[in-house]
């Protein structure tokens, strides 16, 4: 702020967003918003300058799932704030937190027709936990409080708040300040509630666990492998719950969420009572491991179960995660001895993943892009996986061994988010190696963020599986229709477009050359892109094997 001048509303914004803590804004500036821009250029805060408002959104929603910190994204009025819209749809529907402030028209013509004048808050409300316009600049420290209390407490999502161009220029009364911050503690869990689980429990023939996001965002992964161990009950992952329980444990059944019936699911077909831990039903169709609608539920969450025909609820414990694990653990007599299932469906992943590996051919079969990345990767560094044909193949196999180190978006799955996501996860976790991987398609929905991670010297690699195509959506056509249309496409040359952007490009010409570029890759301190062709005509082969699949248990 200049000497003499007074201090405004985009200052105290400035200031209310130090306060909680921000370490980075992603966005791009704009006419309406440069005073709150120029405030930031004073903070502590360090702005990341993106290409696509689209980007900076995905980067908030990256941000906010691994820290549990709100990602904090911006963007001017009208088309700028559209271009946000995805990113935090994308982030409330994965439950990351995520808050989301934009310029708006201001008050002195909001009210009538007027040039790039949308209703942003209207257009923003179904797709966060709150939307709001700010109308005073006293009303900034409450505002900002509360966008982040929201964003942040269980279950954490998306909100949005709208400046007028007019309001953050406007003078704040000498007293603003932001708000003392207050922490929302989960309650315990009911004893009565954990009595009945675990009545429940007891009478059990073949229990199940279904451990969702909710789990491995409440960070309750060493109390479910106790859990677990103690009952000796095996257990399955979602797709964004990989990783919170190890698929090298003797009880892991590994990820559900493919498109057919897979390994995992024969644990479910036999289970009477399926113990939902952190489960959210967008992640996977309830319908899926429950389709009868007789198995007996027990729903263990710090929030109620949602209301569904194929989920309905023998036991709900709400509370902390953690602790109602492990007083529903102290309620029971231990069992012994690993789930015989676990070790079957272990063994069949396992044999796949194997022939794979060993498998030379040109292009590279899926197969063996995850297992060289397996290879590639240590057990806590991250890997985002793109939507499409690819996530399929990932998220079955990779082996996963920790929270948060592999994501999938599986509530709105969105195409597109890798790429940014990756910048996020590296300035979140800098001591990691961070790979993004994706297809073709959703890597140039969002390869312009390249020269951001560039310019702001991010490290990471990404991986593109190359089969000019939508590959997913060409299997999915296949699979139903017999035929597909309308998928196809051509790229640019990979690494001479990354070159271009500052970017070290690689290219793969045989099976053999993957690992190695890999790690050459992931060893540079520098932004890389790795372009590799792989043959999809296993995708066919793996549903058509699945759907002949016979109990292998």
């Amino acid at each position: 702020m200049a000497t003499g001048q007074k201090p405004n509303a985009a200052e105290l914004l400035a200031r209310c967003l130090e306060n909680e803590d921000v370490e980075f804004i992603f966005g791009i500036p704009g006419e309406e918003n440069i005073h709150f821009v120029d405030a930031l250029s004073r903070s502590p805060i360090r702005f990341i300058l993106v290409r696509h408002e689209q980007g900076a959104a995905f980067m908030a929603d990256m941000y906010g799932r691994l820290t549990g910190r709100a990602g904090v994204c911006i963007a001017t009025l009208g088309p700028g704030a559209i271009n946000l819209l995805l990113g935090v749809a994308d982030a409330h529907a994965d439950s990351a937190p995520l808050v989301a402030i934009s310029a708006q028209v201001g008050l002195s013509r909001i009210y009538k027709e007027s040039h790039q004048s949308v209703d942003l808050v209207a257009m923003f409300r179904p797709v966060t936990k709150w939307a709001d316009m700010v109308l005073r600049p006293e009303a900034i420290p409450e505002m900002v409080r509360k966008a982040f209390k929201l964003a942040q407490t269980e279950r954490p999502g998306a909100v949005y708040l709208a400046v007028p161009e007019d309001v953050e220029q406007l003078s704040i009364p000498r007293d603003a300040a932001p708000l003392a911050i207050n922490v929302v503690y989960d309650m315990a869990p009911s004893a009565s509630q954990v009595r009945r689980a675990a009545e429940v429990l007891k009478g059990a023939k073949s229990p199940v666990i279904l451990a969702g996001h909710g789990a491995a965002r409440n960070d309750a992964s060493e109390t479910l492998v106790r859990f677990s161990e103690r009952l000796s009950i095996p257990v399955a992952t979602t797709f964004m719950g990989k990783g919170v329980f190890p698929d090298d444990h003797p009880n892991a059944l590994g990820a559900l969420g493919f498109m057919r019936h897979d390994y995992a699911n024969f644990g479910f077909d036999r289970a009477d009572v399926i113990v939902c831990v952190g489960y959210d039903l967008q992640e996977y169709a309830p319908e899926r491991i429950n389709p009868d609608a007789r198995k007996k539920i027990i729903h263990i969450h710090r929030y109620p179960a949602e209301v569904d025909a194929h989920y309905h609820i023998a036991v709900g414990i709400e509370g902390n995660i953690a602790q109602s694990l492990d007083a529903l653990a102290s309620a029971l007599e231990p069992a012994q001895g690993p789930p015989a299932v676990s070790a079957v469906i272990r063994g069949l992943l396992r044999q796949e993943l194997d022939r794979g590996a060993g498998d030379d051919s040109f292009p590279v079969k899926p197969q063996r892009l995850v297992a060289d990345i397996r290879r590639a990767m240590g057990r806590e560094d991250i890997v985002l996986v793109d939507t499409g044909a690819v996530k399929m193949w990932m998220a079955r196999l990779y082996p996963t061994y920790a929270a948060n180190t592999c994501l999938i978006s599986n509530g709105l799955a969105t195409m597109g988010f890798a790429l940014p996501g990756a910048i996020a996860a590296k300035l979140a976790c800098p001591e990691r190696k961070v790979l993004a991987v994706m297809g073709d398609g959703s890597f140039l929905m969002n390869s312009q963020e390249l020269e951001t991670a560039v310019r702001e010297k991010i490290p990471f690699v990404a991986l593109v599986w190359e089969d000019r195509a939508y590959g997913l959506i060409k299997w999915k056509m296949e699979l139903e229709l017999g035929r597909d249309s309308h998928c196809d496409f051509t790229n640019p040359d990979f690494v001479a477009y990354a070159q271009s952007l500052g970017v070290k490009g690689y290219r793969v010409r045989a099976a053999g050359e993957l690992l190695p570029t890999l790690n050459r890759a992931l060893a540079d301190d520098a932004v890389s892109l790795v372009a590799c062709p792989v043959d999809y005509s296993e995708n066919l082969a793996l549903t058509k094997k699945l759907g002949e699949l016979t109990d292998p248990l």
